[in-house]
Parts: structure tokens; C-alpha cells; sequence
């Protein structure tokens, strides 16, 4: 069993612990943050260091792949990036909670995490990176992008496609063959019944396009 470390310490980092106890692959180590004065051991893991430490803790812990725990897209894309770029031996494992139900033929891509009640049907794709939170759904023949996220209870259709770092709010719905450009958000309890340009947030009963948005900007 691998030993590997979690980098985040939030919320969204518990529910990944839990994933990492219940799939049963990795042994879990510790949590690195930059934020260490303002944390204290997640669920009974200790908080080892920040991303400079892992030189240090790679070689006192053996330590094989990290999960990254960050919710933004656009920010766990940097970390991704970074740690790509400094650490060329380390694995992003692809955590999955037992207790989904995805096709034998879908592409899951590293790094992506899939959390407890998700289902993903035949013929999707999944890029690197993504999230697909709790009880979200993505139909047959659907992808998505690098760094994007379902987040808990969306819905989407069949021949659905969408774009690298978008994100999809809670309890949202996809409307079959619907496409979202990139960098793209689509607000909570929303239903997209029209394809949704690069760059823009859009939310509404039926979404309507609000606005451009810069890539990067914050939305959680």
C-alpha cells in the first residue's frame, strides 16, 4: 500500500480523507497546507508541513503520490502545476468512494475524485483533475474537462460536454447536449437548456448568461 500525503485541509479535504479510509488503497500519511497556524489535525491526521516541506517529508515517509484537496479549479490547477513541475516521481492517485456507480468503460484521468452516490454512465470521459461531488450525475456519452467540478446533487444529460476549469452549482441540471465553454460557472439550482459560452456565469430558471467572467476569478 502506497503511503501518500493530502494537500488542503478543508472542508472539502475531510470528505477526501473519508474516500481515502473507505476505498482502502493508500495509506494516508498526513495533510500539507500553507495555512498551518490556522489548522489543527484533520480528522485525527496530522498536518505534517506546507508544499516547501515535501522534499523532506517525500524522503522520511516514503512518500509515493499526493490528492489534491482544493475545491477552486482554477487554484488546485496551479498546485497541480506546481508540484508537476517540481516533483516529476510523484503519482495524483484517482480516488473513487465505493459506493458510486460508473460504467466499466468510462476514462477516468489522475486526479480526479469521485465522491460517495455519484453515478457516471457509459461513454463519459472524465479529465484530469476533476470533482464530482456528492450525488452528482453525468449521463451516457458526456465529458468533462481538465480541473472541472460537479458539485453535490447536478444532473447532467447525455451528450453533454464541459469545458476545462468550469464548475457546475449544487443542484444544477444539464439539459441533454449541452455544452459550457471554459472557465465557465453555472450557479446552484440552475437549468441550462441552451449551450453556454467560454468565460461566463450563468444561472436561472432557464439559465441566462449573466455576465463575463475572468478566468481564475473566485466563485467558492
Amino acid at each position: 500500500m502506497e503511503n501518500i500525503l493530502i494537500l488542503g485541509a478543508g472542508g472539502h479535504a475531510k470528505v477526501i480523507v473519508d474516500i481515502v479510509e473507505q476505498e482502502g488503497k493508500y495509506n494516508l500519511v498526513g495533510i500539507i497546507d500553507q495555512n498551518l497556524a490556522e489548522k489543527e489535525p484533520l480528522l485525527s491526521y496530522p498536518l505534517l508541513g506546507k508544499e516547501e516541506d515535501l522534499p523532506k517529508l517525500i524522503k522520511e515517509h516514503a512518500i509515493k503520490g499526493i490528492i489534491i484537496a482544493i475545491g477552486d479549479n482554477f487554484i488546485r490547477s496551479k498546485a497541480a502545476n506546481r508540484l508537476n513541475e517540481s516533483y516529476s516521481g510523484l503519482s495524483f492517485p484517482t480516488t473513487i468512494h465505493p459506493k458510486t456507480a460508473i460504467a466499466k468503460d468510462v476514462k477516468i484521468s489522475e486526479g480526479t475524485v469521485i465522491m460517495a452516490g455519484v453515478s457516471v454512465n457509459p461513454g463519459s470521459t472524465l479529465g484530469n483533475f476533476c470533482i464530482l461531488n456528492t450525488n452528482s450525475i453525468l449521463d451516457h456519452d458526456s465529458s468533462l474537462g481538465d480541473f472541472s467540478s460537479l458539485a453535490p446533487g447536478v444532473t447532467v444529460g447525455g451528450d453533454c460536454n464541459i469545458g476545462n476549469y468550469s464548475a457546475i452549482g449544487i443542484g444544477a441540471t444539464l439539459l441533454h447536449g449541452i455544452k459550457i465553454g471554459e472557465h465557465s460557472v453555472i450557479g446552484a439550482a440552475s437549468l441550462v437548456s441552451k449551450e453556454i459560452p467560454p468565460n461566463t456565469i450563468a444561472y436561472g430558471l432557464p439559465a441566462k448568461e449573466i455576465r463575463t467572467r475572468k478566468k481564475g476569478e473566485k466563485y467558492l
